[in-house]
């Protein structure tokens, strides 16, 4: 892999120059998320400096599986992704939409929420920057954005980390979504720690982030270091435990709805909607009105919805997609093919959570390639990039 860009301002950080840019962030009002280990896994949650952070932890993920285990150093970003992603923040599980009241002049209708805290995220991998940027095309492009996710993306301050350990059901490298971080960043971490160092190779990635790096105790990063973040994430792309073969997928997909292994995959399948929860670019919802007894107020909640379940495809007269076959097919076929017809790209970025999070490990790369297997190449772009 080629050295770090030249054009971009790289400096070296210790680990008391990463306390100092936690602390900066808190400084200016932002509520500063990174990884913490908590309940079995590495999530992401409040952090004030780095002891919150999972100093000398690592995960193993294999299909269906996850553990923790220590790892011989105390680096502080030696792990993959774990079960949450940043989506949670941007894009709530839960959010209430607006409230009602009743008053004397009738009824007053007002937003529910406050503004929402100023998030600054830590610890941000390639694959999570790319399902930002989709999650954004989603909520921010068109003719109706989302108020709250622009609200909150646009005040969202992103301090990345370049990938030093690749997990088993990582495909990130296949889709051409990692394991460097490209763009979409106000700063980019490498982790260098060895024998004799533990520092970090900052990059600037934004006019907010050379403001904020100018602040914090560096020094200039010389071409060695620039070499051996290099070097980091050329190692952990070789790392790669999955691939996925994007050329002619779309077309494959779309052009084969009656394949058997539709079948067989749903004999497995349990429809518990573990994918779709742990995807960091899944977007569905739903929407419950709630009142109370008396009938002087009622309010809008949305919802995390999954298209798994059979009530998310019920119209008069009962789900449209009866079946596990079809549920994973729509799945699978939408994130895979018609994503590329709406949004422009793949709605897939190969950080593998679908495969480890699910309880009977069906591997999204596996499923593709056993139905290319049965049948002629396709002819049809590769859509593995975002």
């Amino acid at each position: 892999m080629d050295a770090l860009p030249t054009t971009r301002t790289c400096a070296i950080l210790d680990r008391d120059g990463l306390q100092a840019l936690i602390a900066a962030l808190a400084a200016r009002g932002y509520q500063v998320l990174g990884p913490v280990l908590r309940d079995g896994a590495i999530l992401y949650d409040e952090i004030a400096g780095l002891a919150d952070l999972p100093a000398g932890w690592t995960d193993r993920q294999a299909p269906g599986r996850y553990r923790l285990e220590r790892r011989a150093d105390e680096a502080l970003f030696g792990f993959a992704v774990g079960p949450q992603s940043w989506k949670r923040f941007l894009h709530p599980p839960v959010e209430t939409l607006w409230r009602a009241q009743q008053g004397e002049g009738g009824l007053l209708f007002s937003t529910a929420a406050g503004p929402s805290p100023r998030y600054a995220f830590l610890g941000v991998r390639a694959c999570e920057l790319h399902a930002i940027a989709i999650q954004d095309r989603v909520f921010c492009e068109g003719p109706y954005p989302e108020p709250g996710y622009v609200g909150r993306r646009r005040d969202a301050f992103i301090v990345a980390v370049n990938c030093a350990e690749a997990g088993d059901t990582c495909f990130c490298a296949s889709m051409d979504c990692g394991p460097q971080a490209e763009g979409g960043f106000d700063l980019a971490l490498t982790e260098l720690i060895d024998e004799t160092r533990h520092e970090f190779l900052v990059e600037v990635g934004s006019a907010a982030g050379e403001e904020l790096l100018t602040g914090l105790p560096q020094r200039a990063a010389a071409d060695a270091e620039r070499a051996a973040a290099a070097a980091v994430v050329a190692r952990t792309a070789s790392q790669m435990g999955r691939r996925l073969d994007t050329a002619g997928l779309k077309e494959l997909l779309q052009g084969n709805p009656e394949h058997p292994r539709w079948s067989e995959v749903a004999e497995r399948c349990l429809s518990c909607a573990n994918c779709t929860m742990v995807c960091p670019t899944c977007f569905c919802t739903t929407v419950e009105d709630r009142g109370d007894l008396a009938g002087s107020s009622a309010e809008r909640v949305r919802k995390w919805d999954s298209c798994f379940t059979l009530d998310f495809s019920y119209l008069h007269g009962g789900s449209v997609r009866q079946s596990a076959r079809a549920r994973y097919r729509q799945w699978m076929t939408h994130k895979l093919a018609s994503w590329i017809d709406q949004f422009g790209t793949s709605g897939c970025v190969g950080c593998g959570r679908c495969i480890t999070w699910c309880p009977v490990g069906i591997d999204i790369t596996e499923e593709a390639a056993a139905i290319r297997a049965t049948l002629p190449e396709p002819r049809g772009e590769d859509h593995g990039g975002h």
